[in-house]
């Protein structure tokens, strides 16, 4: 059980299902559980965990949810879509208010941040924060050699405007780059630029945040710390 946070009885209590003084009634009662675990009187929760009366979740005020999903190519990143194509929140829970973080395209995959919080999109969407994105590419056409990679590393320039790497690096197949803008399919338009088709794009990392050995179309939620590092 989480040591942090607002403790269960108070967060019942603001949800209005109960007064503070039923609220411990209920938890000695047995009645009430964090993220499905039976609580004691004293137990806290963090904004990220679950409390629930008999079974039914609490609706929580101002609860940030964030999610970390590692999204399969043929997903948009997007809340709804005209045509009903597949959607990246098809994957997740349905929680009121999620939206994506920023994009990946279509035929990307990888780490993709959805949440509820939208001083955490602003902090990694906006350009003036300067949050970096690594990225895996393979490459169908063109090899990622010096010349290519020395123009990469020099900046390109787009029909939107000059384009740069933090870092890249060659790799079996491709490169891995870091990058701190995130414009439209602007990876895999830089990597056009000096002669390199890619074939599959991966985002492994966002600011602090890894993907690790999350399963492709799985998620996973965030801890308020881990949510609170990205914020700073």
């Amino acid at each position: 059980m989480p040591v942090n946070g607002e403790r269960v009885q108070k967060i019942i209590a603001a949800a209005g299902l109960a007064s503070r003084r039923k609220a411990e009634d209920l938890i000695r009662a047995g009645r009430v559980t964090v993220n499905g675990r039976r609580v004691e009187l004293g137990a806290r929760a963090e904004n990220t965990d679950e409390v629930a009366v008999d079974g039914r979740p609490v609706e929580r005020k101002n609860r940030r949810v964030t999610f970390m999903l590692n999204k399969p190519p043929g997903y948009l990143s997007t809340v709804s879509d005209p045509h009903g194509r597949r959607k990246v929140l098809d994957l997740l829970p349905d929680v009121p208010g999620l939206h994506p973080v920023g994009r990946l395209d279509l035929d990307s995959e990888g780490l993709l941040l959805v949440t509820t919080d939208g001083r955490l999109t602003q902090r990694l969407t906006h350009p003036r924060y300067e949050k970096e994105k690594e990225y895996r590419i393979w490459c169908t056409e063109g090899t990622v050699d010096a010349e290519a990679l020395r123009q990469l590393r020099a900046g390109v320039q787009l029909e939107d405007g000059p384009a740069h790497v933090v870092r890249v690096a060659r790799a079996p197949g491709g490169a891995r780059l870091v990058i701190r803008e995130g414009r439209k399919r602007q990876v895999r338009r830089m990597f056009a630029a000096v002669g390199c088709n890619v074939e599959r794009l991966l985002r492994l990392r966002v600011g602090s945040l890894r993907l690790g050995d999350l399963p492709e179309g799985q998620w996973r939620r965030l801890s308020g710390d881990e949510q609170d590092r990205l914020l700073r």
